[in-house]
Formats: structure tokens, sequence, C-alpha cells
């Protein structure tokens, strides 16, 4: 399995519209990516703070994918590069951090 982490630094004087965010880049997200074989998973999170009490988060959101391998997400992603990508002007100024990475454990709770 491949985790695709999609992370947007707490940049200062950076802009990050949250409710944009969730309520119409990611749906649109999740619909077009979503339709593929190899999508496993999504996870969207707003940074609350850092390691030492009070301090900022290092990064104001992360959203994460789960897809059978690298090259199915690309696969998944490519078709709607443009309009994610263009769509992102609308909700951020803020360039992300991407970074493809194997999951060697995975472990959930009881919910």
């Amino acid at each position: 399995m491949t985790k695709i982490s999609i992370l947007y630094p707490n940049v200062i004087g950076g802009r990050f519209d949250f409710d944009y965010y969730v309520s119409k880049h990611m749906p649109r997200s999740i619909e077009l990516l979503g339709a593929h074989p190899g999508f496993r998973s999504v996870t969207v999170e707003r940074g609350l703070g850092g390691a030492a009490p009070g301090s900022p988060p290092k990064y104001v959101a992360a959203c994460f994918y789960t897809f059978d391998t690298v090259e199915s997400f690309v696969s998944a992603f490519m078709p709607h590069a443009d309009e994610l990508q263009g769509d992102m002007p609308h909700y951020t100024d803020i360039p992300a951090d991407i970074q493809f990475n194997e999951i060697v454990i995975s472990k959930l709770g009881v919910t």
C-alpha cells in the first residue's frame, strides 16, 4: 500500500481557507480520485499545535490518500490534475509538500 501525503506548511502570512478545502475542493477530489480501482482511503486533517505546549502546528492542513501503488495514484490523478491544481488558488497560496510513502505497518483501533 502507498500513502500520498499532501502537507500544507504553516507559513507566516500564508492563506489557507479550510472551509473551502473541506466543502468544495476535497469532495471533488474524492469524487474524481475515489473512482479509481486502486483507491483505498483518504483523510483530511487540520493542524492543532506543535510538539511544545502552545506552539503553532508545523502544518495547517494535511491530506492523506491511500492507494494500492504509486502508479495507481498517478493513474487516478493525472487525468484530473489540471482541474484539481487549478482549484488550489481558491483555498491557498501555500505550496504543498507532497511525499509518497510505503505503508509498512498499519493498525486501526476499534471504533
